[in-house]
């Protein structure tokens, strides 16, 4: 058996090896620093392309089948949701960016050559749409200056959504410049949605949807995606950061450490000039008039596609509009760090000579190409910076620029010795037909598959995920399959989640898996037994400080945080000990502390019978608490000492003027407090009405919240400060409650 184990390695050593794909970068074009801003047609736009040896860009959809178009998403079947943003930069100045007249467009590809060939439209009079997510058959949906959430679908079939519900509410407004808002809308590996700019994540299933807070909020800018186990990929064009937050899951905070963006990795490398940049030439330009740092990051994707070649795989794609271009980044494991690098010596995946490419999104497509949303247009910088005075104003005018509006293009990206795929049909299978495709080598079928399978709710198939689960690698499958059963393991586990199915003898198994990233899943689902207590988990957790993966290790102590026991806490404390010379596990030992200590936790605890919105509402409150009343009110809100037996400030718990009629807390935060307060001399509490009516009303909501009392909404807040207008002087108690 020995010899004939023996003559099997040899022939995988012989026969096995990897194939070689083309990936030389090209040769370079000569920089053309003022080059003309014409519009191209698709065809000639095509051949402005760069890509490397091998690769090709290929049309899948322009105007007027698209126009304006930011985002895209398809739906089980493969249809392509487009996301226009029809009033986005018309002119100069922006104006007319609010009206009601933007859509989504519907795209099929009938004939199966990857082209589009059919749009309708499937949602209109849309204020800028940002956000899109399909389902089941439903497509959820959310707007500029909104935080709501719409659940569009189409009853009768036509291409056109007749059905509209409201799944989530928030009547606040989204303030500020449209390039400062959410975006993303991800299904997560672990069943969560995340988007930017939103300290909230949502959860679908058969029921409704869930909402949860997260711990550190969360940024970002445009553009949001997720690696095989679920970090979370945020990018900020103002910020001019090309990618952060990566380190660990967005649920236990945020940890970005000093050199995960390797040196000289900010540098792009576009290929003609580019003189519409905001802060100007000598700022923003090198000697041959290109960019010299990413400055419009946007729509990053990592690909998780199984139709380029292999080495694309977990690559980090992202889209710089202002540059032209789209940077290919490897993300390199360094003892547990993950740190980005170019993938090309100065150079760039891929770069365009045509001045209005605009690539604003990178997406891996159910073919396992890589798909490229291009707005196709002049102006990229919304109208705050193209105002009288401002660097960009003049070069638009000059070049044009203002005139390019109203096109778009969506282009997928291949190569020659690969075939795409064909197109998906999920949306009839039956949840045990689902199952099969957990382990798709295409993160798109997988990801699909598992969310379509939680919204089903099917029980029956929980047999046959379990089985998935201990579904290890055989000596054949290892050394001639091409499939990655850890990664079908770990669907399997979440989808087992999404369910409401975390069995404990189940995870006590996974915990020993044979491979890492499967033990890491099994540790972030041990959690809820963590908060419990219990002691099988917590013993078994304890066998894993000595891993051998470094990853396992940071894992283990980021879920530590979910443990209020003594010997978790000693766990915890032991894992600091060993390995504090590694500064991811150092940086997650304290999120964890933190976690264990988290003031947050105990409001979320507090107020999770309260309806969203009160949520939403009290959450934001304790933002602004934290920034601006802390100092006086301390963070139990009983008041900071200042000396014996006197505070800063009185104490808010308890307090009638919080816990009796909301107009007295309005008024006092609206105009301030002066005199004596129950016998005692404290400072003035200082008038906060220059702040909006959201701001006043989420701070009051919050306090009264800790007193278990009643919220305060928006409109009191208003009536209230209009009542009050002409009033310009500190409240006094006496005043207060005649």
């Amino acid at each position: 058996m020995i010899k004939l184990r023996s003559v099997l390695l040899l022939l995988v050593i012989v026969n096995c090896g990897k194939k070689e794909y083309k990936d030389k970068i090209y040769v370079k074009p000569e920089i053309v620093r003022e080059a003309p801003s014409d519009f191209l047609s698709p065809e000639e736009s095509l051949k402005r392309f760069y890509l490397p040896e091998g690769y090709r860009i290929e049309l899948v959809a322009s105007e007027p089948m698209v126009n304006e178009p930011v985002a895209i998403a398809w739906d089980g079947d493969g249809k392509m949701y487009v996301a226009e943003m029809d009033t986005y930069m018309q002119n100069v100045d922006g104006t007319g960016e609010d009206e009601p007249i933007s859509q989504i467009k519907l795209l099929e590809d009938l004939d199966g050559d990857g082209k589009m060939d059919k749009s309708t439209v499937f949602i209109d009079s849309l204020v800028l749409p940002r956000m899109i997510l399909p389902l089941d058959d439903r497509l959820i949906v959310n707007e500029t200056y909104s935080y709501d959430l719409w659940s569009y679908r189409d009853t009768d079939n036509d291409g056109v959504a007749d059905e509209k519900i409201r799944v989530y509410e928030n009547p606040k407004r989204r303030g500020g410049n449209l390039e400062h808002q959410q975006s993303g809308l991800v299904w997560n590996l672990d069943n969560w949605v995340y988007t930017t700019y939103n300290p909230l994540r949502f959860r679908f299933n058969k029921n409704g949807i869930q909402v949860d807070s997260l711990v550190d909020g969360s940024s970002g800018q445009w553009g949001l995606t997720q690696d095989d186990l679920g970090n979370m990929y945020y990018s900020s064009a103002g910020g001019e950061t090309a990618a952060y937050g990566f380190q660990v899951p967005p649920i236990y905070g945020e940890v970005d450490l000093e050199g995960q963006i390797s040196e000289g990795f900010m540098e792009p490398w576009p290929i003609v000039g580019t003189p519409d940049v905001q802060g100007g030439a000598e700022l923003r330009l090198k000697e041959d008039g290109t960019l010299n740092k990413f400055t419009g990051v946007a729509g990053q994707e990592i690909f998780r596609g199984d139709k380029l070649p292999p080495s694309t795989y977990g690559d980090l794609f992202i889209p710089e509009p202002v540059g032209r271009l789209i940077r290919r980044a490897k993300i390199k494991n360094e003892n547990g760090k993950k740190v980005l690098y170019n993938a090309y010596d100065q150079a760039e995946f891929l770069a365009s000579t045509d001045l209005n490419f605009r690539p604003v999104q990178a997406q891996t497509g159910p073919d396992g190409s890589l798909y490229i949303v291009d707005m196709y247009r002049g102006i990229i910088q919304e109208g705050n910076w193209t105002r009288e005075g401002s660097h960009l104003r003049p070069v638009i005018l000059r070049k044009g620029l203002d005139k390019n509006i109203g096109r778009g293009r969506i282009y997928r990206i291949v190569h020659e010795e690969i075939k795409p795929g064909g197109k998906p049909k999920l949306l009839d299978k039956s949840a045990k037909e689902l199952v099969d495709y957990l382990g798709h080598p295409n993160g798109w079928y997988r990801n699909t598959a598992q969310k379509l399978i939680i919204l089903k709710g099917d029980m029956a198939v929980v047999p046959k995920l379990k089985d998935i689960t201990r579904d290890n690698e055989s000596f054949w499958t290892e050394n001639f399959g091409d499939k990655d059963y850890p990664r079908e393991r770990i669907h399997a586990l979440w989808t087992l989640e999404g369910l409401g199915v975390v069995d404990k003898s189940l995870i006590l198994e996974k915990l020993n898996d044979v491979d890492p990233r499967v033990r890491m899943t099994a540790i972030r689902l041990s959690e809820e037994f963590l908060k419990k207590g219990d002691q099988d988990i917590l013993q078994a957790l304890a066998k894993l400080q000595k891993d051998m993966d470094i990853n396992v290790v940071n894992q283990l102590a980021l879920s530590l945080g979910h443990s209020k026991s003594a010997d978790g806490s000693a766990l915890l404390g032991s894992i600091s000990e060993e390995y504090g010379d590694n500064e991811l596990v150092a940086a997650s030992v304290k999120l964890s502390l933190k976690a264990n200590d988290s003031e947050l936790q105990k409001l979320k605890n507090r107020i999770a019978h309260r309806s969203n919105g009160e949520k939403y509402r009290t959450i934001d409150g304790y933002d602004i608490y934290k920034q601006t009343c802390i100092t006086c009110h301390g963070p139990d809100l009983k008041g900071v000492p200042n000396g014996e037996n006197s505070l800063i400030a009185p104490s808010l718990i308890g307090s009638p003027r919080v816990i009796g009629d909301k107009e007295v807390l309005i008024k006092i935060l609206l105009n301030g407090l002066t005199g004596p307060i129950e016998g005692k001399e404290y400072g003035i509490m200082l008038p906060m009405g220059s702040n909006d009516d959201d701001w006043i009303g989420h701070v009051a909501t919050y306090i009264r919240s800790m007193n278990d009392t009643t919220m305060v909404h928006e409109n009191e807040v208003r009536d209230i400060r209009a009542k009050n207008a002409e009033r310009k002087s500190y409240w006094t108690l006496q005043e207060l409650m005649k």
